[in-house]
């Protein structure tokens, strides 16, 4: 007969090499959470230690891996799931008490060794005064930061921000008696968009929510989370931004050294923000231009069709005028006829663009080349005339050293995708879509969590042979094959 061999009842071990446990070991290894755990244990001094620190930090660590939305839900996974039990650091089995009542046998509660819901309450308590008071998750990010710029050369290279909105678990509704919000640190916020349709009809929406911003700088090549902040809903994304730049900076002078540019969309153009970007890191901005112009549209006969421009010399009647997304061209004083000039490129020994007339490029003859030259006060000779503009003598929300709109603009720009599958995640595989928290405090901790374990992760993977993996949060880790 032949022999079929037979697995062992209670092999942990078989369990778990099977199993989405990986997926916690990973985040739970590479997690530099030792400066908390003595935090916690100091906390807790000489109080009962039923359930031990480590264990607790460990089930919260699995609720955020596993996705549960509740604490009751992460109770009941531990319930029904001694693997997970085991792998936290809690007892599997409870001993259980001598029956009360006769010989008859109490059945075991699968409850028993699992935290109750007081435990658990207070330890994220505890958490939370500790984070409010240390920022113990910035501490961990800022070393998770650390050692990915250690394991990947060119991380930050590219960087971007985003923002969006996470809704308190609360109406917003004030109370008739006390006149206050279930949840009094959220506020209102509202993000304006606008455009234009096919039919060329202007739109705009206007989009409210109770609660917070989260706010995250991002590299857009890796799709990694580099520097996060949670605010306010009312708060302002480009002041946010500014502080969030400077602190990132500060506390990792390698990747102002190594970021090369910096994207981030319309909402957040701002002069300011550009000029800090590269008057003080030499970061090339890529940041979305808005229209703002509105004096011409008010006079009499205008064209919407039309694109406006303003002189570039304003102090002279020259014959060089540009667009509010920094387009440069030249009205020909004798036909009237506009071109763009060619961009010959950004000289950053002297912070300028440098630009050439269109008809010297292509070998043409310019019937308004003479008046042209003398208008510009040059005398360019069979080259052409040569327009430099010096950025920080201009409009610093329209000229930047990679001129909008232009090939290497658009390639960086279109890389802040990254940051739109960085919210998915935050949304849909940490559950901030349907959450129930209440409090700056506790959303500040529970976003500081959810990071961390993703650099974590992405961080363990790496170091085990898997950068391909880095950015999977659900997949349970393999080695690539061959």
């Amino acid at each position: 007969m032949a022999h079929v061999p037979q697995a062992r009842l209670f092999s942990w071990e078989d369990v778990e090499s099977c199993s989405d446990l990986d997926r916690l070991s990973l985040a739970l290894d590479y997690l530099p959470d030792d400066a908390l755990m003595q935090a916690l244990e100091a906390r807790r001094a000489k109080g009962r230690d039923d359930y031990p620190v480590q264990a607790m930090w460990n089930a919260v660590i699995a609720g955020v891996v596993f996705q549960h939305p509740s604490i009751a839900s992460l109770r009941r996974e531990l319930g029904r799931n001694p693997a997970l039990m085991d792998r936290c650091g809690f007892e599997m089995l409870p001993v259980a008490k001598k029956p009360a009542v006769g010989t008859h046998v109490i059945p075991l509660d699968p409850y028993l060794g699992v935290p109750p819901d007081a435990a658990f309450s207070r330890f994220l308590a505890n958490l939370i005064k500790l984070e409010a008071a240390g920022d113990y998750t910035k501490q961990m990010l800022a070393s998770l930061r650390q050692s990915l710029s250690e394991v990947l050369p060119d991380f930050g290279r590219h960087l971007g921000f985003d923002g969006k909105a996470i809704e308190s678990h609360s109406t917003g509704q004030k109370d008739r008696e006390t006149s206050k919000t279930s949840d009094p640190d959220a506020d209102w916020g509202h993000h304006k968009t606008s455009g234009i349709d096919a039919n060329g009809k202007a739109w705009s929406k206007v989009k409210s929510w109770f609660g917070y911003g989260l706010h995250v700088i991002a590299d857009t090549h890796y799709e990694l989370p580099v520097a996060v902040v949670v605010t306010c809903a009312s708060a302002s994304e480009s002041t946010t931004l500014r502080q969030m730049i400077g602190e990132l900076f500060t506390e990792q002078p390698v990747l102002a050294q190594r970021c090369e540019d910096f994207s981030a969309d319309r909402g957040l153009d701002a002069g300011e923000t550009k000029a800090l970007l590269w008057d003080t890191y030499r970061i090339r901005p890529l940041i979305d231009t808005r229209e703002l112009w509105r004096a011409e549209k008010q006079e009499p006969g205008f064209d919407p069709s039309s694109t406006i421009t303003r002189p570039l010399f304003p102090d002279r009647a020259d014959t060089i005028v540009h667009t509010e997304m920094g387009n440069v061209r030249c009205c020909c004083p004798q036909t009237g006829e506009v071109r763009d000039l060619v961009f010959q490129g950004f000289e950053a020994d002297r912070d300028t663009l440098k630009y050439r007339c269109p008809a010297a490029y292509v070998g043409s003859v310019c019937a308004g080349a003479e008046t042209c030259h003398a208008a510009g006060d040059v005398n360019p000779g069979a080259f052409g005339r040569v327009v430099r503009i010096k950025i920080t003598e201009q409009d610093r929300r329209i000229f930047v050293p990679t001129p909008h709109g232009s090939p290497s603009w658009h390639r960086g720009y279109n890389r802040r995708t990254a940051l739109e599958r960085i919210n998915n995640r935050i949304d849909n595989g940490f559950g901030f879509e349907h959450h129930f928290i209440r409090g700056i405090n506790k959303m500040k901790l529970r976003v500081g969590l959810a990071f961390a374990v993703m650099l974590a992760m992405a961080l363990g993977h790496i170091k085990q042979g898997r950068a391909h993996q880095m950015r999977s949060l659900v997949q349970t880790p393999r080695h690539a094959s061959g």
